[in-house]
């Protein structure tokens, strides 16, 4: 018998706006051992087919309206609360998908990852605070956190966000589960830890025989690490089998446009690049942060700094994307702040239009602000959440003083038209739209000074495949009409193959090698860059099984 056996599960969203079917009638099983994945966009019902079975759903409005979900026998739908408290504490686990929200940021991580280890009900499994201790700094090591002895006493914000994912997956992993449900768990990490990642949970699962549920919009870790795959669309299931058969063999057309939204190679687009004079010069950047965590025991207690960004000089050429990758705590980021004056700078000059914008105050800075603009990495937390999509994209135009009471309306419909959102969404609130329409009105908010210079940070790193490209393309739109400068960060190198003119590597603070997209991708010059495009993930189940073979 397998160890989870889902049947016939209905999750009903019964809202003021009417009826909503999130799951309709799915089943499925994992065995020992397996890992399934369940791939398929944004509101498709991934998530809440997983969380129903913790009981992890708001009620109301989520009801569950029939099926079963046996776990060893016993159904998870109706046991009581002590029976899953015992389950979530020692036989299923759940890698949450953003760790932000899932971290106490009163509380250390330390504190927060031995709990579960101290608090078991099961008093038999309890530990002392030592020992859970040294559990605890042994899995923050194993999942790639350095000085994980003195992280230990960090707070949540003290990490960047692939960081935080890192600890997400210790603090799973703790009670060594026999159940593994994974809500796109390495989607904020680069792909070097996403593999070290990916190859944990495997270890882990031949290790204990654990069961794994692997949700994800990424269908070249899937094509590595899932047995079986089920695609979801609008609560119910499109296609169900192993994943050579889903790769190979798809029948149906939305599972075939999920493959077919993968971004391979490079966009061609014509040429934009003015190479007269560069729009952005960065001359000897330093951006370093003092180091308030507590010093080892009988380390000196001088002040330390974490040099984010170390003596790096770049220029960014007018009507170029240039591409800033780099594993998480690179610099890649804070660089980008620095570049906006969105962070304190050390040392080092930033000249935009050969004025030396890093030397001006606050004050004379906000001319400037016009010019400059940026897409942060999660438009939720960005975006006021009391403030409507119309008040959102209305804010920049009138504080620099381009609309007036007359021309502000249409201002705003004309940048709805042109992140391709509906009009009639203007009076609504973030937390009525989807991922990738938020990442939309973050877009709309950048492009509505009508910048020269827009720095993106991730803009699609959160987004399934299908939302992804149409962001990607919207972006190069945008670039194309109206003239922009870009610089593009992100940890998923297909991505910025697919949009960036030229690349620019990061490790440590520094930029170690840079060149056209395409030269780079063909004759990486650095062991660093070749490590990073070796580990690529592969939407071929034959050739990405080989890869991870051959890296192992």
């Amino acid at each position: 018998m397998a160890l989870l056996e889902v049947n016939g599960l209905k999750v009903h969203f019964h809202t003021r706006d009417g009826l909503v079917k999130a799951v309709d009638d799915v089943s499925f099983s994992v065995d020992c051992g397996e890992t399934l994945a369940i791939v398929g966009e944004s509101g498709s019902g991934k998530s809440v087919t997983c969380y129903s079975l913790l009981d992890l759903l708001p009620k109301p409005p989520a009801k569950i309206e029939g099926g079963s979900a046996l776990f060893d026998g016993v159904d998870l739908l109706t046991c009581d609360s002590t029976q899953m408290r015992s389950f979530r504490s020692n036989d299923i686990a759940m890698i949450f998908q953003d760790p932000m929200t899932s971290l106490n940021p009163f509380i250390t991580i330390g504190e927060q990852l031995i709990e579960p280890l101290i608090y078991n009900p099961d008093k038999s499994r309890a530990q002392t605070r030592s020992a859970a201790r040294l559990r605890a700094i042994e899995l923050l090591d194993e999942v790639g956190i350095i000085d994980p002895e003195k992280r230990f006493d960090c707070y949540p914000h003290e990490f960047s966000g692939g960081m935080r994912q890192r600890v997400m997956i210790a603090m799973a992993l703790i009670n060594e589960p026999r159940l593994l449900i994974c809500d796109e768990p390495t989607t904020a990490l680069d792909v070097t830890i996403q593999a070290q990642i990916l190859a944990l949970i495997k270890k882990l699962q031949q290790k204990r025989n654990v069961a794994v549920i692997f949700i994800s919009h990424d269908l070249g870790v899937v094509a590595g690490i899932a047995d079986n795959v089920i695609v979801m669309c609008e609560g119910t299931v499109r296609e169900t089998g192993d994943t050579e058969a889903i790769f190979y063999r798809t029948q149906n057309d939305y599972t075939k446009k999920l493959l077919a939204a993968i971004p391979e190679g490079a966009k061609v687009m014509p040429s934009r690049v003015q190479q007269d004079s560069p729009m952005i010069e960065v001359k000897n950047l330093k951006t370093y942060f003092r180091d308030y965590s507590k010093p080892l025991a009988g380390a000196r207690s001088e002040k330390r700094y974490i040099k984010a960004v170390d003596d790096v000089s770049l220029h960014i050429q007018r009507g170029e994307i240039l591409g800033l990758v780099g594993e998480s705590g690179s610099g890649k980021s804070t660089l980008g702040r620095s570049i906006l004056q969105l962070a304190p700078i050390t040392e080092g000059s930033v000249h935009f239009s050969g004025t030396e914008i890093s030397a001006l105050s606050r004050h004379q800075l906000i001319p400037w602000r016009r010019k400059m603009q940026m897409i942060f990495q999660d438009p939720y937390a960005s975006l006021n959440p009391r403030m409507t999509v119309y008040e959102t994209l209305a804010e920049p135009l009138l504080y620099h003083g381009l609309a007036n009471a007359k021309t502000i309306n249409h201002q705003v419909q004309l940048l709805m038209d042109d992140v391709g959102l509906a009009r009639a969404n203007l009076r609504k609130y973030p937390h009525e739209f989807s991922g990738g329409q938020r990442q939309r009105i973050a877009i709309g908010r950048a492009i509505a000074t009508k910048p020269e210079l827009i720095i993106a940070d991730e803009p699609v790193s959160a987004l399934d495949v299908t939302i992804q490209a149409q962001v990607l393309d919207l972006i190069l739109d945008l670039v194309e009409r109206h003239n922009l400068t870009m610089l593009f960060i992100s940890h998923d190198l297909s991505v910025v193959r697919y949009i960036s003119d030229r690349v620019i590597v990061m490790n440590k603070g520094v930029i170690i090698e840079t060149g056209e997209t395409e030269a780079l991708w063909a004759s990486p010059q650095q062991p660093y860059t070749q490590q990073l495009l070796e580990a690529i993930p592969l939407a071929d189940p034959k050739s990405e099984r080989a890869r991870l073979a051959s890296a192992s």
